[in-house]
Formats: C-alpha cells, sequence, structure tokens
C-alpha cells in the first residue's frame, strides 16, 4: 500500500507476482463514504428538514445502503486501477 505505480511496474519486471492492497481498498471504501457525508452532510444533520426546505424527510440521505453503496463504488473503482497497475486486465484471453 501506498506505492507508487513505477515502483509496482518496476516491483514486477523483478518478479514479484504477489502485492496486498487491502489497506488500499479498505481506504477506498472509507474515502466513498466520506465522500458520501460531505456531499450530503446538510442533509444529514436530522431525520426532517434541510436544503430543500423545513418539512421535507431526508430518508433517502441517512438510508445507510446509501453511503455504503458510495463507499461499495469507491472500492471497486480501487480495484480496477490495482488490477490495471498490476498488468491483470485481460491476461486469461
Amino acid at each position: 500500500s501506498g506505492s507508487s505505480v513505477d515502483d509496482i511496474k518496476y516491483a514486477i519486471g523483478a518478479g514479484v507476482v504477489k502485492m496486498n492492497i487491502d489497506t488500499d481498498t479498505q481506504w477506498a471504501f472509507w474515502d466513498g463514504v466520506r465522500g458520501y457525508e460531505a456531499k450530503y452532510h446538510d442533509y444529514l444533520q436530522g431525520q426532517i428538514g434541510g436544503p430543500d426546505g423545513d418539512d421535507k424527510p431526508n430518508k433517502k440521505y441517512y438510508d445507510p445502503r446509501m453511503s455504503l453503496r458510495a463507499g461499495e463504488e469507491a472500492m471497486a473503482a480501487r480495484l480496477i486501477k490495482a488490477a490495471e497497475d498490476l498488468n491483470c486486465v485481460n491476461v486469461l484471453n
């Protein structure tokens, strides 16, 4: 984790066959959740009332599935990036 793409490419060229990406995927998940909270912060301050009006419900914003989905999407994007960095795309074709 935290390795530059150049370092990863060098390691692969030198014969490294295993690289742990757990820390990177954990951070990506957290960063997705954090980004969701930042984007919808004003809606997440109460069940009712926010930028759309004092009587508008916020359920679709504080539903935990929404923030978790943002984390999942961010982690999936990071996995794609890791596969590309590790030359693991279209290798079985």
